[in-house]
């Protein structure tokens, strides 16, 4: 079966071609943010980004499991088309920001509004794509999205600076989030779930997919991957920029092609996974691709940078990080009943976040050398209780 076979669905194609164009709106803000932080703090853009990302990920946190449990009984549509166009309006007002206080309060809004649209998604996909082998290659057709992504984007804002002043990718993004809303706006979606005879509290709804993820042993071993996960993602993600801009003291360009080069490896990995779980077990998959992250921070942590030793291990990144997260939706939708998918998947958004809540600080607060260094411990204790937690049989 052919990997695009479940853009055949009219309402995932809809769904997918509102994710890429979104991605690539998200794509040039990341850039931009980056290059917003230089110019904001210099040499010091890291601890402003690291503050940025941190504020994302507070919200993220909180916020996502008590929207969830609000929205549990909403139509998808309304809530996903509200939450695109909340993100273009604050986008729309990134290129006018000229201090920290202001990018601060502008991330924080921008990210509610996606800490309401992710779980909704993720949730919505499962329930329009039923057939296990069909739900998998949407699993890897959205995280081939997310890569391209992370090549489209930066090789297009390369290519914009040439001729722009990066303020203007900041209307790139508005583009995206208002293109990704259309496109919901034409998709016909499923009902929210019928409601239980008996309503569940609000407080319980909001730490009902906790529970679950703390029940079952699969889940509990992807909480400790997220900690895996985070470690590199936040070294990408915070020093990328101070390793190209203020360490070896190259151009803006330089950036988005390193940011490009990261997403090539996440893709190739993506584009193989499905036909490679067709036999190969989860766990299988993602604990290599774990130690492959700890053994990059590793090398990161012992060599002196260069461009090329940059270029190379941000490929490998790229690949271990995917083979970590592609898989995740397997694991919750074999774990998880219908009715609880909203819950589960709001609750790994949640807390896949709290550990980018501890490594993002780590990688913008402590100094490059340092920040390397517990950033690969952080790593090394995902990727061993990820091991330790999981029973080696297919999820």
């Amino acid at each position: 079966m052919h990997l695009l076979s479940p853009l055949r669905n009219r309402a995932y194609l809809h769904l997918f071609t509102a994710q890429v164009v979104a991605l690539v709106g998200t794509g040039l803000l990341t850039v931009a943010l980056g290059l917003l932080a230089f110019d904001i703090a210099g040499g010091d853009a890291g601890r402003v980004l690291a503050n940025v990302l941190t504020i994302k990920i507070l919200i993220y946190v909180l916020l996502s499991p008590v929207i969830t449990a609000l929205a549990a009984q909403w139509r998808a549509k309304p809530v996903l088309v509200a939450a695109d166009l909340v993100r273009a309006g604050v986008a729309l007002t990134l290129p006018f920001i000229g201090a920290e206080w202001q990018l601060y309060l502008a991330i924080g809004v921008l990210q509610a509004a996606s800490a309401t649209f992710t779980p909704t998604f993720q949730a919505t996909i499962p329930r329009i794509v039923t057939e296990e082998e069909q739900y998998t290659r949407a699993l890897s057709l959205s995280r081939l999205a997310y890569d391209l992504e992370q090549i489209a984007s930066p090789v297009l804002a390369a290519a914009l600076l040439a001729v722009l002043s990066y303020t203007n990718l900041f209307l790139g993004t508005v583009v995206g989030f208002v293109a990704s809303a259309l496109l919901v706006v034409t998709a016909v979606l499923p009902d929210a779930p019928p409601a239980p005879e008996q309503p569940t509290p609000f407080l319980e709804r909001t730490q009902r997919g906790i529970r679950l993820m703390l029940r079952e042993r699969p889940l509990r071993a992807v909480l400790w991957l997220n900690l895996a996960v985070a470690a590199p993602m936040a070294m990408v993600m915070v020093n990328t920029v101070v390793l190209v801009r203020a360490e070896l003291g190259l151009d803006e360009a330089a950036l988005a092609w390193t940011l490009a080069i990261f997403g090539l490896g996440s893709m190739v990995v993506a584009f193989v996974l499905p036909r490679v779980l067709e036999t190969v077990p989860d766990r299988a998959v993602m604990l290599p691709g774990a130690v492959l992250g700890v053994v990059v921070l590793a090398v990161l942590a012992f060599l002196q940078p260069t461009y090329l030793l940059i270029a190379a291990v941000w490929l490998v990144l790229g690949a271990a990080l995917s083979a970590m997260q592609t898989p995740i939706g397997r694991i919750i939708r074999a774990q998880a009943a219908d009715r609880d998918l909203g819950y589960v998947f709001a609750a790994q958004f949640s807390l896949s976040h709290a550990c980018y809540l501890i490594a993002y600080p780590v990688a913008g607060w402590l100094g490059l050398q340092q920040a390397t260094w517990a950033l690969l411990a952080l790593a090394v204790v995902g990727t061993v209780m990820a091991a330790v937690t999981w029973p080696r049989v297919k999820a």
